[in-house]
């Protein structure tokens, strides 16, 4: 995620603390943290993919699991 739309996140993230939120910067701010927390799911699953486990006997086990 680009750093302006994170520093827009934390702009109305301070704007909603402060009780100046309006219906439009509301919605702005859902999408953006769902973008957000897309991105970092994302990520996250493609560290994971490049997991493995090393067995007893030395060989490497690819990390399975479910992915939601």
């Amino acid at each position: 995620m680009e750093r302006a739309k994170i520093n827009r996140i934390n702009e109305l993230a301070r704007k909603q603390r402060e009780g100046t939120l309006t219906e439009a910067e509301k919605a702005e701010q859902k999408q953006l943290r769902d973008e957000f927390r897309r991105d970092i799911v994302g990520d996250l699953n493609s560290q994971l993919d490049k997991i493995y486990i090393q067995q007893p006997d030395g060989s490497e086990k690819k990390l399975t699991g479910d992915k939601k």
